[in-house]
């Protein structure tokens, strides 16, 4: 129940990692890491949510992180008001899938906290203690970067338990899929590229921007209607391959533009992109051709596994112990099949002896990848860590394969999946609102700001 409407839920996906400096220059910003900050003010509620409450230090760290983001995307930036409603409803959303790892005992303790930490300061060439100095340095307090980091893994182990875990494709749709969208699937090596720009002046008013983005939505409007990309390129754009018919010509999937590069990757031939917002203006971009190859022979692992998942009942360091001693036996001269159907927590490839067939390149996690491309035939290797817990792998043979068929498939059905989850993650997180009680105290806040 709730005492208050609201608009539709928001999603509180986002790579915190990848946002790191967005954060510290958004917190300099608005002065949130001076340490006498007023207390008092940040701290007053603003929402209760079940037994919980969100007080407005978190609406104001929040926003200090999301105002950067918007800027470089080049996202017009909501009004305040508007922002810290949106900004304060994915905080809701935050408290509310804690609450809900916590009835199911689904925790993250500090082994994997620290694995993820030393993970995220290899990523950026630095040391945990390099990456402590430099967060420190700018004004952010390290521990608060370490519970941001939680939450992502906590998050990440619910929405797996309750929302991946569940998503089943079928063959049929596979099917389906592949008569509508092989085109999409098949890997890019260049990509044609027309553009049109309704442009903007230094400093835009927000009239002449609210006009600007109209006239581009109008022209998409009319471009999926039917109408000529070139002519109307030629009629209404401002770049400087107007005269064109906005073609931009081949690129390099490296080399494709910043602004589309990621759209880039997956449109389909002929497709039209709705306005991106630029420094320079509202775009439009046509992907008119593509060129690459369905793909060829790639190396096959037959590998197995036995997985340990921790729980409120196994904590991160005992299922790496327990695997490290499973190992032991298994060099030892123990069946790696019979240990895995004693003791793997995959329950559909422990059923096998642990065994996961042919795998592909790509087709696991990167950590698991990583560490089985590492392994010689009949080698077991150390537990590894990735984010559905710990393994040990044995790799039985390798062998190169003509693959074009079963990797466009295996492509299909990640689409698909990916697809579903996104749906099946927006319904979950809805109905954790719809079946929570929150009372929004964001007015009263205001008043005292």
């Amino acid at each position: 129940m709730t005492r208050t409407d609201r608009d539709g839920p928001h999603t509180p996906t986002r790579t915190a990692f990848g946002a790191l400096f967005w954060l510290v220059v958004g917190l300099l910003c608005l002065g949130l890491t001076h340490p006498l900050a007023n207390a008092e003010e940040l701290d007053s509620i603003v929402a209760i949510v079940n037994d919980d409450v969100v007080v407005q230090s978190e609406v104001s760290r929040e926003m200090a992180q999301t105002i950067p983001q918007l800027q470089e995307q080049g996202t017009p930036v909501p009004p305040p008001e508007q922002l810290r409603k949106q900004v304060l409803e994915r905080l809701i959303l935050k408290r509310l899938q804690q609450q809900r790892a916590k009835q199911l005992g689904i925790t993250v303790d500090e082994a994997a906290l620290t694995s993820a930490i030393r993970s995220i300061a290899s990523r950026n060439n630095l040391s945990i203690e390099e990456l402590q100095a430099t967060l420190e340095s700018s004004g952010m307090r390290f521990e608060a970067f370490r519970e941001d980091t939680r939450m992502q893994i906590l998050t990440g182990r619910l929405q797996n338990q309750e929302v991946v875990g569940t998503i089943q494709v079928s063959d049929q749709e596979v099917e389906r899929f592949l008569q509508r969208e092989k085109g999409q699937l098949m890997p890019r090596e260049q990509v044609r590229l027309q553009h049109i720009l309704i442009a903007l002046p230094d400093d835009p008013s927000p009239a002449q921007i609210a006009q600007a983005e109209a006239k581009a939505k109008q022209l998409v409007a009319k471009l999926r209607g039917g109408a000529d990309f070139a002519a109307v390129a030629a009629a209404s754009s401002e770049g400087r391959t107007a005269l064109q018919g906005g073609d931009l010509g081949w690129f390099e999937m490296a080399a494709v533009p910043s602004l589309v590069a990621d759209k880039a990757q997956t449109m389909a031939q002929g497709e039209i992109t709705d306005p991106i917002r630029s420094p320079s203006g509202f775009n439009i971009i046509r992907l008119a051709e593509i060129k690459g190859g369905v793909p060829g022979n790639v190396t096959q692992t037959r590998a197995r596994h036995i997985l340990i998942r921790p729980n409120e009942l196994v904590a991160d360091e005992d299922a790496k112990t327990r695997l490290a001693q499973l190992r032991m036996r298994i060099v030892g001269g123990d069946d790696f099949a019979t240990l895995a159907r004693a003791h793997s927590d995959d329950t559909g490839s422990a059923l096998k002896g642990g065994d996961l067939g042919w795998v592909n390149p790509g087709q696991t996690v990167p950590e698991f990848e990583a560490a089985m491309n590492k392994l010689a035939p009949n080698e077991v290797s150390e537990p590894v860590h990735s984010s559905f817990g710990w393994h040990i792998i044995q790799v039985q043979e390798r062998r190169s394969q003509d693959t074009a068929d079963e990797l466009l498939r295996l492509k299909a059905k990640e689409a698909i999946q990916r697809r579903k989850v996104d749906e099946a993650t927006d319904a979950w997180l809805k109905r954790l609102r719809d079946e929570a009680y929150v009372e929004l105290r964001l007015d009263a806040a205001n008043a005292e700001r």
